[in-house]
This record gives C-alpha cells, sequence and structure tokens, in this order.
C-alpha cells in the first residue's frame, strides 16, 4: 500500500484555468519524497487537494488506502501539513499552539501534554513555550509549524516550502531533525522547495510538475546520474584570460563581476578542472556551487518545456 496515490487528478478554475491535467503519482511508504516545480506550475494545488482544502475537478487520491472522497476524515487524521505561510494564531503561547491541535484531533490531554513537550524540545522552541508565536523569529516560527504538524503524530509529513527565509544554520538542522524523523520514526515525508540542493540532500524519490502536468519522476540518484555538468563559480586573479584557456573538456567563462564561471561535465572532476587552471598559471582562491546537479537538471527540463509549449503556439 502507498502512503500516497493519486489518479487523473485534476483541476480546472472558473476562467478555464487548467492548475492540474490529470496527474498520476504514487508515494511508497517510508519514502522521502521531493516535489518539485515552477512557481504557478501546480506544486500547490496538488498539496491542497491531497490535504482536502481544494476540490479537485477529476481523478481519485488515496491516503494509506483512505480515498478522501469516502473516508475524508480517516485519511486527514493520517497527514500532517506545514503550508507555506504562517496560519497560527499569534496571540497564542507556542505550546497552546499544539495543545489546541492536538485537542481538535481528539488526543487526550495527558497525551498531548507529553507530545508538546517532546516536539518543542526536538525543535529547540521549548524554552519558548509560554511566548506568543508572535514574538518568535521567524526561523522559529517556521520550526513552530512542523511541531504543531506533528503533534497528531501523522503518518504522512507534507512541507511546503518548510525552510523558506530562514537561515542557513537553521535549515540545516530542520534537515537534520527531518532526517531522523524519516529513518527512525518511518514517516513519510513530501517536500516542496525552491532549494534543490535541499531535495538533492534529503529526498530518494522526486517528480517534477510544469504547467499542471508531471514532466518528469524517478529515483534522485537516478536523475542525478542524467544530469550531465554541475556549474562552479572561482575567485581567480584575471578571470578575462582565463577565456582563452584551451580547457576541454571543461567550459570556462568569465563573468561581469569578475569571477569565473566553470562548467564540469558528467564523468570529469573538480581535480581535472584545477589541474587544466594550474597547468595554465591560474591560482584559484576559492570556489562555490553556481547550481547542483539536480539544480541543473531541473533548470533544463522546463526551459525545454517552455520552449516546447511556445513552439506549439
Amino acid at each position: 500500500m502507498n502512503a500516497l496515490s493519486l489518479r487523473g487528478v485534476a483541476k480546472t478554475y472558473g476562467d478555464q484555468t487548467h492548475a492540474l491535467k490529470g496527474i498520476d503519482l504514487d508515494v511508497q511508504q517510508g519514502d522521502f519524497f521531493a516535489l518539485l516545480g515552477p512557481n504557478g506550475a501546480g506544486k500547490s494545488t496538488a498539496i491542497g487537494i491531497i490535504t482536502s482544502l481544494v476540490n479537485k475537478t477529476a481523478g481519485s487520491v488515496t491516503v494509506l488506502g483512505h480515498d478522501i472522497d469516502v473516508s475524508r476524515e480517516a485519511a486527514k487524521a493520517l497527514i500532517g501539513l506545514v503550508p507555506q505561510e504562517f496560519n497560527f494564531n499569534v496571540f497564542e503561547p507556542v505550546e497552546d499552539t499544539l495543545l489546541n491541535v492536538a485537542g481538535y484531533n481528539g488526543i487526550r490531554r495527558s497525551v498531548a501534554l507529553k507530545r508538546t513537550e517532546q516536539y518543542l524540545k526536538r525543535l529547540d522552541l521549548w524554552e519558548k513555550r509560554r511566548t506568543p508565536a508572535r514574538n518568535l523569529s521567524g526561523g522559529m516560527r517556521r520550526r513552530l509549524m512542523i511541531a504543531r504538524a506533528l503533534v497528531h503524530e501523522p503518518r504522512l509529513l507534507i512541507l511546503d516550502e518548510p525552510t523558506a527565509g530562514v537561515d542557513i544554520e537553521i535549515r540545516r538542522s530542520m534537515w537534520e531533525f527531518l532526517a531522523e524523523l524519516n529513518e527512525q520514526q518511518g514517516t513519510t515525508i513530501i517536500l516542496t522547495t525552491h532549494y534543490l540542493e535541499e531535495a538533492e540532500e534529503l529526498c530518494r524519490n522526486v517528480a517534477i510538475i510544469d504547467h499542471g502536468e508531471i514532466v518528469e519522476r524517478g529515483a534522485v540518484a537516478e536523475l542525478l546520474s542524467r544530469a550531465r555538468v554541475e556549474t562552479f563559480v572561482l575567485d581567480v586573479a584575471d578571470a578575462a584570460r582565463c577565456v582563452d584557456i584551451d580547457a576541454a573538456p571543461f567550459t570556462l567563462r568569465a563573468r561581469e563581476d569578475g569571477k569565473l564561471e566553470a562548467a564540469v561535465p558528467q564523468g570529469h572532476t573538480l581535480n581535472g578542472l584545477f589541474a587544466v587552471l594550474q597547468g595554465a598559471g591560474v591560482e584559484v582562491t576559492s570556489m562555490r556551487n553556481k547550481s547542483n546537479r539536480l539544480e541543473e537538471f531541473f533548470l533544463k527540463l522546463v526551459h525545454r518545456e517552455d520552449v516546447d509549449a511556445q513552439g506549439q503556439r
């Protein structure tokens, strides 16, 4: 039994905007799954339908064996949702945010108190338990949203841009927590994110949605094997001079900010790039990723779909 199954799910709004065009999707139990796509691709609509916040036009959705049209309440009880927008009472103390959700889900007060303490401690919010949510930082509010989604201990956790706007340190700590939740408790997690390194780091399987259709799906490792290039930004003394170097199979480009951009094709290593540059007398003082392999694959795929759509018009 899959944690989630979508069959022919479509959503058409009144102005004949086709937000989803009959998508099929399966997420296995225990998976850490990424649902990726550009803004307006249909990700949020799909999540809204799965969580019964949006009415679908056609198709079926099954959550751990429960059809949302037949057993909606049973399906909803199995789902924890962390939406993009903050949607809690900012005047409530932090612990009340969790206790109220637990009560709504029929959890006994004694159990709710234990779980509230458990998840607030795990997300480093216990010291803020009596603080009104409006006094929390943005990163703390994001963590509160995750704690709230987990207090009824759902078997399927859906996170819609959970680390948007938080600093790198908090983002990394949230990654560790989610990986632990998935690996140790077996919670199935579906993640949407614009930080594609997040998907590459955490997720085992991925689906890419664009213009309301799933245009690619599969294991992250398999998609990465098809990503043919990874791009790096290098600090060098004279980037413009480097462009004249015979660096094949690497591609070098001088940027307007004075840095050197280097594309490393699949099957080649950074050591090979550095050997070419060193042989030409170029010293690299620092380096960073411009985009990771999954990001390169995503951008090329979405760009290709846009070009195809323009050609059809």
